[in-house]
């Protein structure tokens, strides 16, 4: 039976949601499916506004609960970096796992990390390594992108993120960058790969 896959992300300028479509992508090029969810936006309007950000926009991929990320046997999580961590949105999902965390319900499952940060200093392998404390309180079996899958995170052409634990995007102080083709050809190996692992475990 095929593994049920969610692609799970928080975007505020629509670089991470791109990622995401290219993630679902890979997967399906692996002949796998694969559904896309937010976690729900913290800040109020006024807020976002004078952050130039245009708001969550749910028509695009519904919001996600814990209970429905539990209805999956692996997931993707899109996570755009907040002073090398979790941004609070993300935070804030995670605080309201307690119940499954109680009951087990999200261990022996499958995970991998995609990220955007500003610049290359900004902390796609901090947030990654953060997130490990996450992952191992629920028991969830991390999975990472590697070397092996990934020529492309070698090549010095062009200025791109990502990382051996997961691809990643560079938005610029004022994000106006969107991800290249490289950066989106990576998270696109990425979700193939990680459709892969997680088949051949259902198996």
């Amino acid at each position: 039976m095929a593994p049920k896959i969610a692609i799970v992300y928080y975007s505020m300028y629509g670089h991470i949601a791109l990622l995401a479509q290219a993630e679902k992508a890979g997967i399906e090029a692996a002949g796998g499916t694969a559904d896309l969810f937010q976690v729900e936006e913290t800040l109020p309007m006024e807020v976002l506004q004078k952050m130039y950000a245009p708001g969550q926009d749910t028509s695009k991929a519904p919001l996600i609960t814990p209970e429905k990320l539990a209805t999956y046997d692996a997931f993707l999580m899109g996570i755009p970096t907040r002073f090398g961590n979790y941004p609070t949105q993300w935070k804030n999902f995670w605080d309201k796992t307690g119940g499954l965390w109680q009951s087990g319900g999200l261990w022996g499952k499958y995970a991998g990390l995609f990220i955007s940060t500003a610049s290359m200093g900004g902390g796609q392998e901090s947030t990654a390594i953060a997130a490990m404390s996450t992952l191992a309180h629920h028991g969830i079996v991390y999975v990472p992108l590697g070397f092996a899958k990934s020529a492309d995170m070698a090549n010095l052409t062009e200025v791109h993120g990502g990382s051996p634990w997961g691809a990643g995007t560079f938005t610029g102080a004022d994000g106006s960058p969107m991800p290249t083709e490289q950066e989106l050809g990576l998270a696109k190996t990425q979700g193939k790969a990680f459709y892969e692992v997680v088949a051949r475990a259902h198996t």
